[in-house]
């Protein structure tokens, strides 16, 4: 396919219909039109109506291509075909009146092969601050043959030029010297920039200037959580088909019936079984008594194969027709009668609990039950699991339609939640205001049993499946409770959600991480599989003697806490034991250590003692030793305690330097002075190259980073799910999205203008995600990864710096589309 001679890109026209009829000319002469408003290289033209500072006409000035004003489209449409370019290029117009053609200039020695851009051979340190714009700049430079680097540069690159903005005179990398970013007008326009008088800007902010309302905005944002944390998280659409309109037999069924209870009393279990499977229709209920006694028998162990399936059969029949749910509220009491031991007939839960124990050859259980497990009762078992399982499902798609469906009608027919099957389960009546009741304890604690029973062994399908059933169980149960008390007390679930998930940690202990990281996985709902990824990583983590924050959950908690606690966990010994007994949470408060009793861990080396302590703990306003030095104008004593010997080199680096304090600003942020500015640049970027030199690069403890990745991996899945970030990325409507609203706040103003009188946090750190997504743009997250986990070739690794680097794009396409 014969490639197109004539691409185009349009800058500065702001009239629609004016720009429709170029590209319709253009299409109509054969040529090609690519939109968006920033510089594409595959152009071979440009179309603007006078010179403007905007960065593609910088661009296409810099790679030598040709810059025609718009008549040259519509008089070559007037000729037919394509006109020379000649007489349209755009030319500056001076002081002197005399016209000026610099994009001419660099347009020829381009063409004649002398240069192949307007910065051919340069190597550039680029050191822009705002992402934006740092984005912006690399395009015009590369669109002139320069080679970009952010800061630090790889360490075996000689740079050129550096560019800064700000700009001081003291931010020299090594011996290459510094430029403000005009000096790129300079070098393309010369002595003649002095009287075009302009700065570079993006193409979008000349056409179309966004104005975002930051007094409205907080409500906004605020409205957007509510949505995102109200919305269910399981829907179950095929139980809301079940419930029939009632149309009993009623004669011909009540002696079928009494027939049942003859052949149930001379202990005619087959044929019972077989009359009540024919007499099962909506509205008809049989004696709660009837299927007691078949549950016993089945019980027992003497039941055929065939009459546990027909058994099964019979009770799938009966919540079809007569769902709990739907209902009167007779079926309710009903199933409550029924779904209890027929023995101990002490409630719902001793029935479930003797099923979940029966299906992993546990004997605990509310009676004896034949032994060892016979696999046709165990099979049983299994399928009162899953009764009990799709009751609730039903349970909670009734809670979801109550809460989404108008139609009073409907509300009227669903069954009360207060009776609901699920909270007479696992809630007493005092128990209804926690998540965490007995019952769910109880649950959570056979959960772990369930996994533990060889659950690596990929032949223990069975047990695996309990494992699962368990955990969509907990998900249900979960998301029923949620909604259920989320608008009265959104404080109370979270609460709820938290206690659970750190109670599931603790009592887990003596899984292997891989076990644990896949006991995540497994999890149904994403609100819990968030909940329980976060509190499982912080339980690891303190059990490998450093500790991580209990603040609440945020993407920059993940990219710049998580990533390096996960480098951490790389270089733990394999011999950190995992202790049984349960771990106080203490030790994931801010301002508390916590070390395992291993001494292999435990620093006794003298030279430890000198070393400066604090230095990157933080304060209640998020701000570390450098920020409040840097506040004070004492950057010369904390520049003397970095330079002490003995002082942790982790401390040194740009970890510490590019840490944000709760208002969004760095140290680097609160300098005023060039010269310490730039000493404290040189100092971390002194600590970054002694950390690569002296910090082991090998993996010490694989399994356990790997579990780390996978946590670390569902985490940020999960929670740009919950957030709905990945959706906004992926919006239609980018402009008039909330996150690139968010964005355009932070390009205009700092964090803390933007949220200083903001009251609800959740707001606040929506926000701070939007920011971090900012700021991942630029692949500031790769420093917050150690050497190790760069370089190790673990699968689940792998995939999570996969994902990192796919949040990265989506980071700059976000930025590149502004």
């Amino acid at each position: 396919m014969e490639s197109c001679t004539h691409v185009f890109q349009i800058s500065g026209l702001k009239a629609r219909d004016k720009k429709s009829g170029l590209v319709r000319g253009i299409q109509q002469l054969g040529g090609k039109h690519i939109g968006g408003s920033v510089y594409e290289n595959t152009c071979t033209h440009l179309i603007i109506p006078k010179v403007l500072p905007s960065e593609k006409f910088m661009a296409a000035c810099a790679a030598g291509k040709w810059v025609v004003t718009p008549d040259y489209v519509l008089d070559s449409v007037k000729k037919g075909s394509w006109l020379a370019e000649g007489p349209y290029e755009v030319a500056l117009s001076t002081a002197s009146k005399t016209p000026f053609y610099p994009v001419k200039q660099w347009r020829e020695k381009v063409a004649s092969g002398k240069i192949s851009g307007a910065f051919q051979g340069w190597t550039v340190l680029l050191m822009v601050q705002k992402p934006t714009r740092r984005a912006m700049f690399t395009r015009l430079l590369k669109a002139g043959g320069a080679e970009v680097y952010d800061f630090p540069p790889p360490s075996d690159t000689s740079i050129s030029h550096v560019l800064a903005k700000p700009f001081t005179e003291n931010s020299r990398f090594r011996s290459a010297p510094c430029y403000p970013v005009s000096f790129l007008v300079q070098h393309l326009f010369g002595s003649i920039h002095v009287d075009m008088n302009f700065s570079i800007t993006d193409d979008d902010a000349i056409m179309k200037p966004h104005v975002v309302d930051l007094s409205t905005l907080e409500a906004e944002v605020k409205n957007y959580v509510l949505k995102q944390e109200g919305f269910p998280r399981l829907l179950y659409p095929q139980f809301s088909a079940f419930y029939e309109p009632h149309h009993s037999e009623s004669q011909v069924l009540e002696t079928v019936l009494r027939n049942v209870g003859s052949m149930i009393e001379c202990g005619l279990f087959n044929e019972a079984l077989e009359s009540l499977g024919s007499a099962v229709f909506p509205g008809l209920l049989p004696p709660a008594s009837y299927l007691k006694s078949l549950l016993k028998y089945a019980q027992w162990g003497m039941a055929t194969p065939a009459f546990l399936m027909k058994l099964n059969m019979v009770m799938d029949r009966l919540l079809i027709v007569n769902p709990p749910w739907q209902a009167p509220n007779t079926a309710q009491r009903y199933f409550t009668q029924v779904l209890q031991c027929p023995r101990c007939k002490m409630g719902l839960w001793p029935f479930l609990a003797t099923a979940i124990s029966y299906c992993l050859s546990s004997g605990d259980t509310c009676h004896p039950l034949p032994g060892p497990a016979l696999p046709t009762l165990v099979q049983f078992h299994h399928d009162i699991l899953a009764l009990f399982l799709r009751i609730f499902q039903g349970e909670l798609q009734s809670v979801i339609a109550r809460d989404f469906v108008l139609d009073q009608e409907m509300r009227a027919a669903s069954a009360s939640t207060s009776g609901s099957l699920l909270y007479g389960t696992f809630w007493t009546v005092l128990e209804r205001s926690t998540l965490l009741s007995s019952n769910v304890k109880k649950l959570l604690r056979l959960i772990v049993q369930a996994a533990s029973v060889d659950y690596t062994e990929k032949d223990e399908k069975g047990k695996l499946c309990v494992a699962n059933t368990l955990l969509e169980l907990l998900s249900v149960l979960v998301e029923f409770w949620f909604l259920q008390h989320f608008k009265l007390n959104q404080s109370l679930v979270q609460k709820g959600l938290k206690d659970l998930s750190e109670h599931l940690a603790v009592i887990s202990q003596d899984l292997s991480p891989s076990v644990l990281a896949e006991l995540v996985t497994m999890v149904h709902s994403s609100r819990l599989k968030l909940m329980l990824a976060d509190a499982i990583f912080r339980n690891l983590c303190c059990r490998q003697g450093f500790t991580v924050g209990d603040e609440p959950l945020s993407l920059n908690k993940m990219v710049f806490t998580y990533l390096p606690a996960l480098g951490s966990l790389a270089q733990s010994l394999y011999g950190t034991p995992f202790r049984n007994g349960p771990t106080s949470h203490s030790c994931t408060s801010q301002g508390t250590g916590c070390r395992p009793e291993n001494t292999a861990v435990n620093e006794t080396c003298s030279e430890k003692e000198n070393i400066p302590r604090g230095l990157n703990r933080v304060n209640a306003a998020g701000e570390t030793l450098l920020h409040r030095a840097c506040k004070r104008n004492q950057v010369e004593m904390v520049l003397q305690i970095l330079a002490l010997p003995g002082t942790d080199i982790d401390v040194k680096g740009s970890v510490l330097l590019w840490q944000t304090d709760n208002a969004g600003q760095t140290p680097l942020d609160l300098v005023s002075a060039p010269s310490q500015r730039a000493e404290l640049l040189r100092c971390a970027q002194v600590g970054d190259s002694k950390c690569l030199r002296n910090k082991d690069a090998e993996v010490s403890n694989l399994p356990l980073m790997e579990a780390g990745s996978t946590l670390l991996a569902v985490l940020m899945i999960s929670y740009l799910q919950e957030m709905g970030l990945s959706l906004q990325m992926q919006s239609s409507d980018k402009p008039h999205s909330l996150c690139y609203r968010l964005v355009r706040a932070l390009e205009k103003e700092s964090l803390q203008k933007v949220t200083e009188s903001w009251t609800d946090q959740r707001a606040v750190r929506l926000v701070q995600d939007v920011e971090t997504l900012w700021e991942m743009s630029s692949g500031r997250y790769l420093w917050q990864v150690s050497e190790c986990v760069r370089k190790c070739k673990g699968e689940t690794t792998l995939f999570l710096m996969e994902k990192l680097e796919d949040l990265s794009s989506w980071a700059k396409a976000l930025i590149a589309d502004l």
